[in-house]
């Protein structure tokens, strides 16, 4: 009898051993295929935007074998997704992540400056293409109602200066203790507010929209910002880094997709942050599919069909090695 049980498991090791990374459904070595395998994420933002790049391969690249890792919790797992080659393309990455994250660096403050070293580092380390910006950022930002932006003649938090010390703040607790962009740094570029209330991300934006809070620090895209139409003041003396977003990919794979170069063009400065404010919102508050805002985005724009591609730059992406 403990013969047979032993044989038992062992039969079943063996099993369990042949099937390799590959067997399963976007993992292994499918990312070193021909097929496209988006690494997508679990943060409304990431799935909105994913899905963007999947349908629009599928609406340009029919006969384009493309599918998607969903719910990769953060940049550190879809980072890892990518090495392993468990997937070949990422529809949404942060400059200022990258930066910080998989590439071991300083923050950059100069978004210029910061795109390009991102651009030439994941060439250079990791054989993989970062496209040009969509055109929005999610960072932190220092948010007032509009109605206090009026009465007060504000557009930038530099404006908050002279009354600062009177102003209630609620911000995510987490920046109260981050390095390099936290409140520290805030308060040595900046100012002081009169009193800082740590609070769920969430609260932030009801907060100071029912007059509970003066200020808030929030993130650039949500889509609560409009729902309580609330201003987004510019950090001009730059205190948070920048956080442009892009697509990546393998060399190898526009290599042997090279019509996946214009989809990505065709989107480039195509998403403003207000453009992502909505979208967001769509999705969080009204409870509508990442897939189908997607979808109502693309079919609004003809799948950006009408884009005009600029020679050159399509040239220069095939050019890659």
């Amino acid at each position: 009898m403990r013969n047979k049980k032993l044989i038992l498991l062992l039969a079943l090791v063996l099993s369990l051993t042949s099937l390799t990374a590959c067997d399963l459904p976007g993992l292994g070595s499918s990312g070193k295929s021909d097929n496209i395998v988006i690494a997508s994420g679990s943060v409304t933002e990431r799935e909105i935007v994913n899905e963007i790049i999947y349908q629009m391969i599928k609406y340009h690249m029919p006969d384009t074998p493309v599918s998607m890792i969903h719910n990769l919790g953060n940049s550190t797992l879809i980072s890892q997704a990518l090495s392993q080659r468990s997937a070949n393309v990422s529809g949404l990455m942060y400059t200022g992540s990258t930066l910080t994250g998989e590439l071991g660096m300083d923050p950059i403050m100069d978004p210029i400056e910061a795109y390009d070293t991102v651009v030439k580092e994941y060439y250079d380390r990791y054989g993989r293409v970062w496209f040009p910006t969509y055109g929005f950022e999610n960072t932190y930002a220092i948010m007032v109602t509009r109605e206090l932006a009026d009465s007060k003649n504000l557009t930038k938090v530099s404006d908050l200066k002279d009354f600062a010390g009177e102003l209630r703040c609620g911000t995510d607790a987490s920046w109260m203790q981050r390095d390099g962009d936290g409140y520290e740094a805030f308060k040595e570029t900046y100012f002081d507010f009169g009193e800082v209330f740590p609070m769920d991300i969430s609260l932030v934006y009801s907060a100071v929209a029912t007059g509970e809070m003066d200020v808030v620090v929030g993130y650039s895209t949500d889509g609560r910002i409009p729902t309580y139409d609330l201003l987004l003041l510019e950090d001009d003396l730059r205190v948070f880094p920048p956080y442009d977003t892009s697509p990546i990919a393998y060399v190898d794979v526009i290599q042997k997709n090279p019509e996946l170069i214009k989809v990505f063009l065709r989107l480039a400065g195509q998403i403003d942050n207000a453009q992502m404010q909505i979208m967001n919102r769509r999705a969080d508050e009204d409870l509508v599919e990442a897939s189908t805002v997607a979808k109502d985005f693309l079919e609004e724009h003809n799948y950006f069909e009408d884009v005009e591609l600029d020679p050159e730059e399509v040239k220069h992406y095939e050019s890659l090695k």
